[in-house]
């Protein structure tokens, strides 16, 4: 168990899409995850997927019950989501503000899916099929892009809705519950 460097924006890694994971309970799968559970708690993040650690495996992990990052978001359930596919399941969407621990101090505004379905596998390779809503479904679609290479600073609504999360609390625009990872 070992806190892992988190890669930042500008590591080309960041950028390629992971590979899918064929082997599923091995001690190496159950390290990974171990490793990215413990790199997201020192973090306060809510998820964390495995390029963001130079990983480029398709391997997302999630969940807090208490955040103080989130202290008004709702718990979301501890998950391991391997080899994910998201699909919405209705064409509402939501702005809402979004960080990332690949992008420090940031935040910017990002439209999402606010009803998505979710399936892929555990760790053993048991399959996982979850309907979240809101700042769930924001949080699963935030880590799953990571896995096609994708930051949230490409999916920004308005380049004037991006800036540091100090001037931006400063001056009104962020609150400190409306922030994704």
């Amino acid at each position: 168990m070992a806190i892992q460097p988190v890669l930042r924006l500008g590591d080309p890694r960041l950028l390629k899409v992971a590979s899918e994971v064929s082997d599923f309970n091995n001690p190496e799968l159950d390290l990974l995850i171990e490793d990215m559970f413990d790199t997201m708690a020192a973090e306060d993040g809510a998820g964390l997927a495995a390029p963001q650690i130079g990983i480029g495996l398709r391997v997302v992990i999630f969940g807090f019950d208490d955040n103080p990052r989130y202290p008004d978001s709702n718990a979301i359930p501890k998950t391991i989501l391997i080899n994910p596919q998201i699909t919405a399941l209705n064409e509402d969407k939501e702005d809402g503000w979004e960080g990332c621990l690949s992008v420090p101090g940031m935040r910017g505004m990002v439209s999402r899916y606010t009803s998505i379905r979710y399936t892929g596998f555990d760790a053993n390779g048991s399959p996982i099929d979850v309907i979240a809503d809101d700042f769930h479904a924001r949080v699963v679609q935030h880590e799953c892009d990571h896995l096609d290479g994708i930051i949230y600073t490409q999916r920004l609504t308005d380049p004037m809705k991006f800036g540091f999360t100090e001037e931006l609390s400063n001056s009104g625009q962020l609150s400190s519950a409306s922030c994704t990872e």
